[in-house]
């Protein structure tokens, strides 16, 4: 009887794996339909312009999207490079993410996908075969309709630059993630609006860039590392960012070292409260990268415009202060 027991539960556990294995085989890879954005790109040189700005500035799609770390460090430091794409970033155990091919090449580039699938992708996190992203990354979904238009037409504009990215590769587990997590999902109900906040040192205009353009929400919160969805307050800090050796030892740091983001809310123990006045914050900004395996996207961030560096201030110092501890922002496991 005992035997039988034991027999029948290692059938149902065979029967639960075998049917998870297949469910997510089915599924990490789903597709969505969403209509696309009633958008259209501009050829308008001030919205080219302010798209440029947009794109080596806050949005920082300049430090990412390009070809090699040896380029991700030229383009932080104010090298305007073509945003070929191709850096490898690893997400362990999820797998492997390689950042996409910008510039307007009409076969490895955005040149081969219309201008719906590209405003879509950023609204709703959907890429143009209608599979998800991971929407955290990019959190575009409520930025307004006019910096999404400058965007996309000053990427439009560029030199196209012919580089086949390779496609992003997943564990069991990655696959299984984004079935499962809702940072993996697309973004169906956005709320953007037609214009942004005027640049002006405003705590609406903070927040805007805050939330929807230069996501200091998104990494000075801290995440579970695997979901990515927060078990932190906002702006408290705490989320992790593994050693990535090959980057370390490209500018000369430890490849063994940890970091986790600091604190940013008004709370006496907080990084803000360092900055007694915006002058100060101002003055760290265009100092640029100091720690140099930090992560934060220093030289895009240095590039801001003083109003948006003071609207990010003022839009932080509003905040509620956290009493939350990240711990150690530098360490080693």
């Amino acid at each position: 009887m005992f035997k039988k027991i034991i027999f029948g539960i290692l059938i149902l556990l065979i029967v639960i794996i075998g049917g998870m294995f297949v469910y997510v085989q089915l599924n990490w890879n789903k597709t969505y339909d969403i209509a696309y954005p009633d958008l259209q790109v501009s050829t308008d040189s001030t919205v080219i312009e302010r798209g440029k700005y947009l794109v080596l500035g806050p949005a920082h799609c300049s430090n990412c999207h390009v070809g090699s770390v040896a380029e991700m460090i030229a383009a932080d430091a104010g090298e305007n490079l073509p945003l070929k794409g191709g850096v490898e970033f690893p997400f362990p155990p999820l797998g492997v993410m390689y950042t996409k091919n910008l510039t307007p090449d009409p076969t490895t580039g955005i040149g081969r996908y219309s201008d719906g699938e590209l405003f879509r992708m950023m609204r709703h996190a959907l890429k143009p075969d209608g599979t998800a992203t991971l929407s955290v990354l990019m959190p575009f979904w409520n930025m307004a309709d006019e910096d999404l238009v400058a965007v996309v037409s000053y990427l439009r504009s560029q030199a196209p630059v012919k580089n086949e990215v390779r496609e992003n590769e997943w564990s069991f587990m990655g696959k299984a993630v984004r079935v499962i997590a809702p940072a993996f999902h697309p973004i169906e109900n956005p709320t953007p609006p037609s214009s942004a906040p005027p640049m002006e040192a405003t705590i609406a205009r903070g927040e805007y860039l805050s939330r929807y353009v230069a996501n200091c929400v998104g990494c000075h919160t801290d995440r579970d590392m695997n979901t990515f969805e927060a078990i932190g307050p906002e702006y408290g800090g705490g989320m992790e960012f593994e050693p990535w050796p090959e980057f370390a030892l490209a500018v000369g740091g430890d490849p063994e070292l940890w970091m986790r983001t600091p604190n940013i809310t008004p709370h006496p123990n907080s990084a803000l409260s360092k900055f007694k006045t915006v002058e100060e914050w101002k003055a760290r900004f265009r100092q640029g990268r100091i720690i140099n395996i930090s992560q934060m996207h220093w030289g895009p961030f240095s590039r801001m415009t003083d109003e948006d560096l003071e609207a990010l201030y003022l839009y932080l110092s509003s905040l509620e202060p956290q009493d939350y501890d990240p711990g150690e922002l530098m360490f080693k496991k």
